[in-house]
């Protein structure tokens, strides 16, 4: 029994195929469209760090002193510059107080942040939102009027720091100048990066404590778990990567630090606060070598890149391991 056929000849037991049967053009609009979205701000960092990097290696290459930045041209010299810089006795004593310098603000940063996120967990919740705020100003303030501030609380003869410690009897304070002396220098310094930086780490870590349970919190209390065995056995380890994250980008913003430094002491005094960045600086500006300076300021982002790929490869090295 044959079956009937329909007006175009197709069979009329065989339903016709939906109209635009292709690839549907949908799912591949939404795909594209969050890195639509991301593009400005690629480009935008690319072309705001980018060309100054390149720009600055390619310097690091040339012979570019005074003459050149006047008259425009320079002379390709290879790596002169690097094997000056790397044959300075200075430039590996600044390199040893750089990570002294980094270290120290570093540790100090993520134990007092990690203790004060700790005491928002534990606050009421006014308290909290004062405490948030307070942080949150701390952060917010420009950098160069909290150094001022710093400045003027450590001034010798009118400064807070020193009316206050005579008061408690200290009479050796007496007009004593914290920037004339390298290792007071430094501890204000410290000091002050530290006061600017706490605040960051400290509602990051706090707003990663929000997210680990209370039932894990209340199954180590019953287990006879103390605060200290708790915060090693069940806060660190679900917090982990937020601590490395945080902890990678202090390295980055107290390795690079400048403003501070130099505002407050310019990397004195002699060179008793002098880091990578003000080094390059002073050597750029100071001396008129913008080839040494370029080739310093190259060196600095590479002991940098190796800091962070040695941290990075511990911490996948530990999360392997467990």
């Amino acid at each position: 029994m044959r079956r009937s056929n329909g007006p175009a000849g197709r069979p009329s037991g065989l339903a016709s195929p939906p109209k635009g049967t292709g690839r549907p053009r949908g799912p591949r609009r939404s795909a594209l469209w969050p890195y639509l979205l991301v593009a400005p701000t690629v480009l935008g960092g690319v072309l705001l760090l980018g060309y100054p990097l390149v720009r600055n290696l390619l310097i690091s290459f040339q012979e570019y002193g005074m003459g050149e930045l006047i008259r425009g041209e320079a002379g390709f010299v290879g790596f002169r510059n690097y094997r000056t810089v790397l044959a300075d006795p200075e430039f590996w004593e600044v390199v040893r107080r750089t990570f002294w310098w980094t270290l120290v603000n570093v540790v100090l940063i993520m134990v007092i942040g990690t203790l004060v996120a700790l005491m928002m967990q534990r606050l009421g919740r006014r308290m909290r939102i004062m405490v948030t705020t307070g942080l949150v100003l701390a952060w917010a303030s420009p950098v160069i009027a909290t150094t001022t501030v710093f400045q003027w609380l450590f001034a010798s003869r009118l400064g807070v720091v020193n009316w206050v410690l005579v008061e408690l009897g200290f009479e050796s304070f007496e007009g004593y100048s914290w920037l004339a002396d390298g290792p007071a220098a430094f501890t204000v310094l410290v000091l002050l990066v530290v006061w600017q930086s706490v605040p960051f780490a400290a509602i990051t870590l706090h707003s990663a404590l929000l997210t680990v349970p209370a039932e894990l919190y209340e199954s180590a209390r019953l287990d006879g778990a103390g605060g200290l065995r708790i915060f090693r056995s069940v806060t660190l380890p679900l917090l982990r990567p937020i601590f490395g994250l945080v902890l990678c980008l202090e390295v980055i913003w107290v390795f690079r630090c400048f403003a501070q430094i130099w505002a407050v002491t310019k990397g004195g005094p002699g060179e008793a606060t002098t880091t990578l960045p003000v080094y390059a600086y002073r050597v750029a500006q100071s001396l008129h070598r913008y080839d040494l300076g370029a080739a310093v300021s190259t060196l600095t982002v590479l002991l940098l890149v190796a800091v962070l790929i040695a941290y990075f490869r511990q911490m996948l090295r530990q999360e392997a391991d467990r």
